[in-house]
């Protein structure tokens, strides 16, 4: 299932005050799918109307009953408790689809809180006894739970089991199941049910008996070793009923919580909060009814103009870009087509872009294509760059605090003057120096923003390194500082003080970033933290290469680049700068220089070849040249950081050979062709622990629903179209907001588009018509779900 959710301006209001003189609460607010706690807002100091105003999306890949929302306060003990919840049921969502809605927050308590289910079997059985009463026995098996929550940090379960009636009332227990909230039972209890004495017939009617008046209890406890006793869990209550004349009934039943379980606190006096859901279903079907419309998004970076594209129609009707980048950048990444599909837009863009100074300024399909695919691609880039340092801020709790009027009276200007700029200092080198660690993905992508952006404004050198520090820092490296939960960085939002330190620490990030170009402006910066940052820096990682200059001598095999020349091992210095791959007789002039941009792939070379250990090769397009490295961590390091700076060539290799060509033949394969393409996958690319799961067609699918949502702005696009190929004249106004190109190649565009989105629809009408939701397979209180979600919520 698919959740989106978007907390922009979130807020409450007459929040209860605080019993003590000061009276106002620090509050912050959670979103739970059931009681497991998805997201975490900041925390709002000293208001009784607490507003949020925070971005947020997450995954939801799993089924749930209630999508809550709790309102905490935290003491000056750090505690929290709990003010109140909102919980809306699944089924009820689509009520409150797209509205501003306030809702009364209700009571907090253990015996409300509730989740998971009860596997239950009840079979009724007749016995006669030995002086002819007839009775009859009821064998409840309670089978297993799923999905109990996770109390203080444990889960130890048991079933209570009672027979409830006018005048009885049995309990049984279950055995306590240690360490899990998912616990089989497998236990089996007995209870007799005796009939009225005047009654003498022998055939037995459920339906006459008082049984129906029976009911089963079921209620979950955890074992807790404290002095207050276990916790309740859920409890569920199966009438006697439900046996019908077969007298057996197999189910899973919902927890549910304990009746008169809240405390007795009026609801008005817990105060509101305002909530905007917005809740889709997408009926995901086979992968070949998406091809049609799959095909046409995929061939957009080859449709000339692209701005006559399926994806970037998309983004002209769609109310905002990042409704459309976000399925369209997984359904590219997902078939390794981001590059070429956001370089045609990019170039595009910078084509009609007059002032080298706007670049990307604007929340273009561009920019939010880029952003998207920076966040997906570049998560573990952030993580391994920032996170020690961002866990470093938020453990050590250094005053930061620059601003006079914001100082307290137990701080020091000049001291935590000092302790930003030594956090500016560190990050900044962190960031400059992590070039080498820059996914390729991101790197193909800042090359074609370099090219396109230098082309077209030739006469500004600058624009260049602009174009893409302006992702790099303002947009990338930045909101992750300033909000380090919403990256993965942190687990939630840090305290209010740690807050304003990356505040201050992101804010001069973002200035340096946008001092890519004005470099005198960077005198403000070094007068005011004194900091020794060279500006190359900046460059050079807006190429996403470092500035390197590695200097070191290993033995190297002769190339082969005269044709009678003796193919011997010699020992030689090599160098590696972010231009150039060389080696030396000394350290002085090269004897061999190799562009970046010639180095295709860099693998090892398998000992076998010429019997010599820590080899690797550099291959290039007519050769390879063969080193021994001094030891094998040497080797790896040549390996890796020359993959790295060589990874934004656009003909990198996919497969290599992974021994030598000797005596007409290569050692691996035993092909003879020099020429002969490699028989092994290429291991340069991305890190395995950030490869992506997208569903292609779930995707495709979200993309459908949003043409279908829009289907009235694409007729008014096939219209505009008509228009600008009659009228060569003033564009009229109600067309004005289309970018298009050139007419005819996008009304060709448009109807493939419509006809696609037609035969889809056909589609969904035949399911829902066919479609009617079952029970049996869902538990008692759930409804059947055949589909994948998107939640946006407001608060």
């Amino acid at each position: 299932t698919l959740a989106l959710g978007n907390l922009s301006h979130a807020d409450a209001k007459n929040i209860p005050p605080y019993p003590g003189p000061n009276r106002m609460r620090d509050c912050y607010c959670t979103v739970n799918l059931d009681q497991e706690e998805v997201f975490r807002t900041k925390i709002v100091e000293k208001s009784l109307c607490p507003f949020y105003g925070e971005d947020f999306y997450c995954e939801i890949p799993r089924s749930f009953r209630h999508l809550s929302f709790y309102i905490f306060d935290r003491d000056v003990f750090r505690r929290d408790s709990s003010i109140g919840k909102v919980a809306v049921k699944k089924e009820d969502l689509q009520k409150y689809h797209g509205k501003d809605t306030w809702f009364q927050l209700q009571p907090v308590s253990a015996d409300s809180e509730v989740q998971g289910k009860v596997h239950l079997e009840l079979r009724l059985s007749e016995v006669i006894t030995d002086s002819g009463v007839i009775n009859h026995k009821l064998a409840t098996r309670v089978l297993e739970c799923q999905g109990l929550p996770i109390v203080n940090g444990q889960c130890d379960p048991y079933a209570a089991v009672s027979l409830l009636g006018p005048s009885r009332s049995d309990a049984k227990k279950t055995k306590v199941k240690r360490k899990t909230n998912n616990p089989q039972f497998e236990e089996v209890f007995y209870f007799e049910v005796t009939r009225p004495l005047s009654y003498t017939k022998r055939q037995f009617d459920v339906e006459e008996e008082d049984v129906d008046k029976l009911t089963l209890r079921v209620d979950l406890w955890n074992a807790s070793n404290l002095k207050f006793g276990d916790e309740f869990l859920g409890g569920v209550r199966v009438p006697l009923r439900v046996l019908g004349q077969a007298g057996v009934h197999d189910a899973w039943y919902f927890l549910q919580p304990r009746e008169n379980g809240g405390k007795s606190v009026k609801v008005e006096e817990l105060g509101s909060l305002r909530l905007n859901i917005v809740y889709t279903e997408d009926h995901v079907f086979p992968s070949e009814h998406y091809t049609p419309l799959r095909d046409l998004l995929l061939h957009s970076a080859d449709v000339g103009p692209v701005s006559a594209s399926t994806a970037h129609i998309l983004g002209e009707v769609c109310r905002e870009k990042q409704e459309a980048a976000i399925p369209l950048v997984r359904l590219f990444l997902h078939y390794g087509k981001i590059v070429p599909f956001i370089s045609a837009i990019a170039h595009a863009e910078i084509n009609r872009t007059q002032d080298p100074n706007t670049i990307f300024r604007g929340n273009s399909l561009t920019s939010k294509c880029i952003d998207e695919t920076m966040k997906l691609a570049g998560m573990h880039y952030l993580q391994v760059t920032l996170k020690p340092i961002i866990d470093e801020i938020c453990t050590e709790h250094k005053p930061c605090e620059i601003d006079p009027i914001k100082l307290k009276e137990s701080e020091n200007l000049d001291t935590n003057r000092e302790n930003l700029r030594h956090y500016v200092d560190h990050i900044f080198s962190v960031i400059t120096t992590s070039g080498v660690r820059c996914p390729t993905v991101m790197c193909d992508i800042f090359f074609s923003l370099r090219e396109s952006a230098a082309t077209r404004f030739q006469v500004d050198p600058d624009v260049r390194f602009t174009a893409v520090s302006s992702f790099i820092f303002l947009r990338f490296f930045a909101p992750a500082i300033l909000s380090p939960n919403l990256f993965h960085l942190r687990p939630h939002h840090p305290d209010p003080a740690t807050s304003r330190t990356l505040t201050l620490i992101s804010k001069t990030i973002q200035t340096l970033g946008s001092l890519a170009k004005s470099r005198s402006a960077c005198c403000f910066f070094f007068f005011f933290f004194n900091v020794s940052v060279r500006m190359e820096k900046l460059d050079a990682l807006s190429l996403s290469l470092i500035a390197l200059s590695f200097l070191r001598f290993m033995i190297k095999r002769a190339q082969g680049r005269n044709r009678f020349g003796m193919k011997n091992f010699k020992k030689r210095w090599f160098r590696l700068t972010n231009h150039e791959f060389t080696y030396h007789k000394t350290k002085e002039g090269p004897l061999c220089s190799i562009p970046i941009e010639n180095i295709l792939a860099v693998e090892r070379l398998e000992e076998e070849s010429f019997r010599m250990k820590n080899m690797f090769q550099v291959i290039q397009p007519e050769r390879a040249l063969y080193i021994q490295a001094n030891n094998c961590v040497e080797a790896r390091d040549w390996i890796d950081i020359l993959t790295k700076v060589s990874q934004c060539n656009r003909k990198r290799l996919s497969t290599y050979h992974p021994s030598a060509y000797l005596n007409g033949h290569w050692l691996c394969c035993k092909m003879s062709a020099d020429t002969e393409p490699g028989c092994t996958p290429c291991t340069g690319g991305l890190p395995a622990n950030i490869q992506l799961d997208i569903d292609g067609d779930r995707e495709t699918e979200r993309i459908y629903s949003l043409f279908s949502a829009y289907m009235t702005k694409l007729i008014k696009m096939q219209e505009a179209c008509g228009s600008k190929s009659v009228y060569d004249g003033p564009e009229q106004e109600e067309y004005s907001s289309f970018v298009i190109d050139d007419p005819q190649e996008t009304y060709k565009t448009l109807k493939l588009i419509v006809s696609a989105v037609q035969t889809l629809e056909q589609q969904h009408t035949k399911y829902k018509r066919k479609s009617r939701p079952t029970s049996s397979s869902s538990p008692v209180g759930d409804v059947s779900e055949r589909t994948s979600k998107c939640f946006h919520w407001t608060i």
